[in-house]
């Protein structure tokens, strides 16, 4: 009766006697508990189930060895139970040992096994009860219990990004332009490609660029602090489209493997969408490789809170690790930058297709609607737009840096949509008009979008704006005045060229300007940019006239002769210098977009063709839909 009271006292957790303070803590009750259930099965078995050696009867013995079990389980709660998915968890599993003992019992020769197997579990679970209470040991359970789903989600993903493939959207012919000397020119780009890619494949494998005179990897600020492969990324459709399948194969097996979007410091959210999104998106297009289609969500879903801004136009800085957001602050002081904004359509709306998630499509479709409700000065779009307002900034509007892909991704949605997206094609008509009364400048045989700031012009030209050529005789299919359009583009297209005919290494400045109608040198490097050659390659599959696969030729022997170091190619300091020194940067766009450029202007029009496809603002290729 005494003993009674004590253990009833003890489950109360009252002191033991009357009038006294002396409480059990709940873990040694539950000890107590424990071992006394153990020892009241061992005297049940010593008195009643352990028979002698000669009159073992298995059947018997193990029924009753389970009966007793089943009491042992009624008296010690249960931690948790199987449909939580514990496997693996250690501390279930020292309580699962426990009932392997009673399992074996019908097993075991001799009571000194039996006792001594009895003894190591009591110690293991005394050791469970010591270390942890039962709350901490059901957090280390579910904690364990997502580590392994996630483990298993990891593996089950991997293995599909390994092997499992959508089908192409649609077909890259490889047909051969019937003329030999394209064909002769094609081959030498395709060499430069391949002289390209070894010397980054060799020098910096992995790291963003290579510098190619040094031989070592090169890191620029837009990608943060680490090495994310842009290289790699960025020649992936490149790549592809000019065959090289040993090539594409080492970059594919390097993205599936061993790229994770986890970059340190802050990143540029427009440079990382247009080579990172862009490069993969075109690579899954090309190829139905759904590595390229997860690899392309792991990246904007890091990108998608710098859209977390009062108007939702993204702020240009990301830090993916801390989620800090910034723009630049030369940029009037801070304030969002409208090529920036507006060169995220094309890559979010196929993302959103592809995927069946609206979200990426909503964030930029918002951006878009904003800037078509802003009061435009004389219908301009000035270059820069209010993080805290949404109001435009300072009043300058330029056709090159800051401004240029706004424009271009306008056109480009009207025919990536299959000529559905009626309000790109007004945005963009409008505002070519717009420019064309107030920044479009004829003088001396030179056609030009000027820049301006307040209304005043300023005669410069970067060669980024060189793109306008191709994109205006581009767009001219759809304009009100088609030939008047075609026309200007061309005429673009001849004052690029004399920027670079102009030089003594035929290759063009980085900025050049107009005074007195006379064409001269501002920025005197050049650093593998595309523009020029850009507006070559629309021009070539909009007339078919020779000039223009001439003067791409004419560019490829210049960069070969004054770009070309022992591991790629490297940017000039002065173009206006045959003995020019080198700048030890291959850029990442040069393997993207010039040399793909050059690549698709010595082929058939069936490659890549421009009613199948829309060429991202770093050339990767997008299916645009049949109108």
């Amino acid at each position: 009766m005494f003993l009674s009271q004590i253990l009833y006292r003890m489950s109360q957790g009252v002191p033991l006697f009357p009038g006294s303070s002396i409480r059990m803590r709940w873990k040694f009750r539950y000890t107590i508990f424990v071992g006394l259930a153990l020892l009241f099965v061992i005297g049940l078995v010593m008195v009643w189930h352990i028979p002698d050696k000669s009159s073992l009867h298995i059947g018997k013995d193990t029924g009753a060895a389970r009966d007793h079990w089943e009491q042992i389980a009624q008296l010690v709660p249960p931690v948790a139970d199987d449909k939580q998915g514990s496997g693996g968890v250690d501390d279930l599993q020292r309580l699962n040992e426990m009932n392997a003992i009673a399992e074996r019992m019908v097993s075991i020769k001799d009571r000194d096994q039996l006792l001594k197997d009895i003894a190591k579990a009591i110690e293991e679970a005394k050791h469970i009860i010591d270390d942890k209470n039962l709350e901490d040991i059901k957090k280390d359970i579910e904690s364990d219990k997502v580590r392994i789903e996630d483990e298993k989600i990891q593996k089950d993903l991997h293995d599909k990004l390994l092997i499992e493939k959508d089908k192409p959207h649609l077909e890259v012919k490889h047909l051969e332009d019937t003329d030999p000397l394209a064909k002769e020119r094609r081959e030498k780009v395709k060499e430069m490609m391949v002289h390209a890619w070894r010397g980054y494949r060799q020098y910096a494998w992995g790291a963003n660029e290579v510098r190619p005179i040094a031989k070592k990897p090169h890191q620029a600020g837009i990608f943060g602090t680490a090495g994310l492969g842009a290289t790699i990324i960025d020649s992936l459709d490149t790549l592809y489209i000019m065959g090289l399948k040993k090539e594409f194969d080492e970059a594919r097996d390097w993205v599936a493997t061993q790229f994770h979007f986890d970059p340190m410091g802050s990143v540029s959210v427009f440079e990382i969408n247009i080579r990172f999104v862009g490069g993969l998106l075109a690579a899954y297009a090309l190829t139905g490789d759904v590595v390229f289609k997860n690899k392309a969500v792991e990246v904007v879903d890091k990108l998608l809170p710098a859209f977390n801004t009062y108007t939702g136009i993204p702020m240009s800085l990301i830090n993916p690790r801390s989620g800090s957001l910034q723009n630049y602050g030369w940029a009037s002081g801070g304030q969002c930058i409208l090529s920036e904004m507006g060169t995220l359509h094309l890559e979010f709306l196929y993302l959103s297709e592809i995927t069946g998630n609206p979200v990426y499509l909503q964030k930029v479709q918002k951006i878009r609607n904003h800037l078509q409700s802003l009061n435009k000065p004389d219908g301009l779009y000035p270059n820069y737009v209010n993080p805290s307002n949404g109001a435009f900034g300072s009043n300058e509007v330029s056709t090159g840096a800051l401004g240029d892909s706004f424009y271009e991704y306008l056109i480009k949605s009207w025919v990536q949509t299959g000529h559905t997206d009626l309000q790109a094609k007004s945005m963009y008509f409008e505002a070519l008009s717009a420019m064309e009364g107030k920044l479009l400048q004829r003088s001396k045989g030179f056609t030009y979008f000027a820049e301006s700031r307040n209304g005043r012009l300023n005669h410069k030209v970067d060669h980024l704006a060189c793109f306008m050529g191709g994109s205006v005789a581009y767009s001219a299919q759809w304009s009100p005045d088609p030939g008047r359009y075609l026309q200007l583009g061309a005429d673009i297209a001849e004052t690029c060229r004399a920027s670079y005919a102009q030089q003594a290494t035929g290759l063009g400045p980085e900025t050049f300007r107009f005074d007195g109608g006379n064409l001269r040198v501002g920025e005197r490097g050049y650093i593998l940019r595309p523009e020029v050659v850009e507006t070559y390659f629309y021009m070539w599959r909009l007339t078919h006239e020779a000039k223009y696969r001439d003067w791409a030729w004419d560019a490829v022997l210049a960069m070969d002769k004054h770009c070309r170091a022992e591991a790629g190619f490297s940017g000039i300091r002065d173009v206006t210098s045959a003995s020019s020194s080198k700048d030890d940067v291959q850029q990442s766009f040069f393997l993207a977009e010039t040399l793909k450029y050059l690549y698709l202007i010595f082929s058939d029009d069936s490659v890549i063709s421009l009613d199948q496809w829309v060429f991202n603002t770093e050339a990767h290729v997008l299916p645009a839909k049949s109108p």
